[in-house]
């Protein structure tokens, strides 16, 4: 009650409009689950009898800010201020959506009850509703008792429920990991049974709803029920390809559990360090050993995966490009996968200039997220071998604060740009320059800057020397 007060503002004026008319109008779904978790936020969601049309036309009288962008869903959203607050409202009439066997795009069509709408809804503590003109609760199948006992379940059966939308199987693990809830066994056995049918879902929808997953604080539960019900096996094969069967003696570690690991560690080291959740940090630290199953080798009493690094680079960008993520975020998760054991070709030795700058050079732009991953990436239960890895790291970290304040290694430029090379060697465009850039950006990579007389001599010499 003391979640709808605060929201009284808006909901009591927004009832009244569609009450004058004639027309129901419910709070609902995550907005009524989050005003009894007491986490209500400003974005609220309304189902109503009134048709799209009508409540546009409603909406349009409540606040000039609105748009009909889902219309073709039902859904008409708005903008309101008040008391000094903003909030979003997304208004959606009664729903009876299903997919069909072979469409990838729900069909969509329109109830006449409230409970027809909400025993549609993908789980039961989705499936509550508030009568915006009684303040009734509306609670048809039983989301208050599942909410209380931290259980997903769905309104109808669970085979409907997947079969009307597919894509519910995965958001029953998002929610899993975001609330901390269990998944009941009926909705497990079901997610095992209809896994194949998460393939007539758009690449788009999986995407989000994967990113989804990965941005909660813990999506560790929900990744480890896709796996466990064979949904990972279409939609990212390669994490239960992680799973690789342990050999008697135990010469390597379980890559699964450990990439699950170092997904935990990322996400601790991303608060610590004072970031936002970031996909590619959590893409990165999940897909970073994908590499290792296809290199696996046994030599004698040791097992390697020599090149797993380059290899897992390439089998990520096929992935992420096949789930539509955009090329910047799958260019990114790539190149940290490739450089994410670069630092453990030093990690026993002391950091040279010329290592700590070409260790900046080839990061760039991903510093920090390697950082990040390269940190994560110790889950070693040995503590000596932990703390001198951590050790190690932050004299890594420490030496390129110290470079940095003597030397601009953020961005590593040569000693001459183009133009000045072509001055010098009297030339034009072409091969030549290209090749005078690379010797010149690895001389400033191997021994720091130098005055521009002494790199014009340098590039003098080294064109006679050719």
């Amino acid at each position: 009650m003391q979640q709808l007060l605060r929201i009284a503002p808006v909901i009591d004026d927004l009832g009244n409009l569609f009450r004058a008319e004639g027309h129901e109008l419910f709070l609902v779904g995550g907005s009524v689950r989050d005003a009894l978790l007491g986490s209500l936020g400003h974005d609220l969601d309304f189902t109503t009898s009134a048709t799209p049309d009508e409540t546009h036309a409603l909406l349009r009288r409540f606040t000039p800010s609105t748009w009909d962008i889902g219309k073709d869903f039902g859904t008409i959203g708005a903008l309101k201020r008040a008391d000094g607050q903003e909030w979003q409202i997304e208004v959606t009439t009664f729903r009876a959506d299903i997919y069909r066997s072979e469409s990838r795009k729900p069909e969509v069509s329109f109830g006449d009850s409230i409970d027809g709408d909400l025993i549609r809804r993908d789980f039961t503590v989705n499936a509550m509703a508030v009568d915006v003109a009684t303040r009734a609760f509306v609670d048809p199948y039983g989301g208050l008792d599942d909410l209380a006992d931290g259980v997903i379940r769905t309104p109808s059966t669970p085979e409907r429920s997947f079969s009307d939308d597919p894509l519910r199987m995965m958001r029953a693990a998002r929610f899993a990991s975001r609330l901390g809830f269990i998944v009941a066994d009926e909705v497990v056995r079901a997610m095992t049974d209809m896994a194949e049918r998460i393939t007539i879902v758009s690449a788009e929808r999986i995407q989000a709803e994967l990113s989804g997953l990965l941005l909660t604080d813990s999506p560790r539960a929900g990744l480890d029920l896709l796996v466990r019900t064979g949904i990972a096996d279409y939609i990212l094969p390669e994490l239960p390809a992680l799973k690789l069967e342990l050999d008697e003696h135990h010469r390597h570690k379980d890559v699964y559990q450990h990439s699950l690991t170092v997904l935990d560690q990322a996400i601790a080291l991303e608060k610590d360090r004072g970031h936002e959740p970031d996909i590619v940090n959590r893409l990165a630290a999940l897909l970073h050993d994908i590499g290792k199953p296809v290199t696996r080798r046994f030599e004698g009493s040791k097992v390697t995966f020599h090149h797993h690094d380059v290899v897992g680079a390439k089998l990520a960008k096929k992935r992420l490009r096949a789930l539509n993520y955009p090329s910047a975020v799958v260019k990114s998760v790539a190149r940290l996968i490739d450089l994410h054991l670069r630092f453990h070709g030093y990690s026993d030795g002391e950091w040279s200039d010329s290592a700590v700058r070409r260790y900046v050079r080839d990061a760039g732009d991903e510093l920090e997220r390697l950082h990040i991953l390269t940190r994560a990436d110790c889950t070693t239960r040995n503590q000596q071998r932990a703390n001198r890895l951590r050790r190690a790291y932050e004299e890594l970290e420490w030496r390129i604060d110290e470079l940095a304040s003597q030397e601009e290694i953020a961005s590593l430029r040569p000693h001459l740009n183009g133009d000045q090379i072509m001055e010098v060697l009297g030339i034009g465009p072409g091969r030549e320059v290209g090749q005078a850039y690379a010797f010149l950006l690895e001389h400033r990579t191997e021994h720091g800057p130098l005055p521009e007389d002494e790199a014009v001599e340098l590039l003098r010499q080294w064109w006679a020397d050719r």
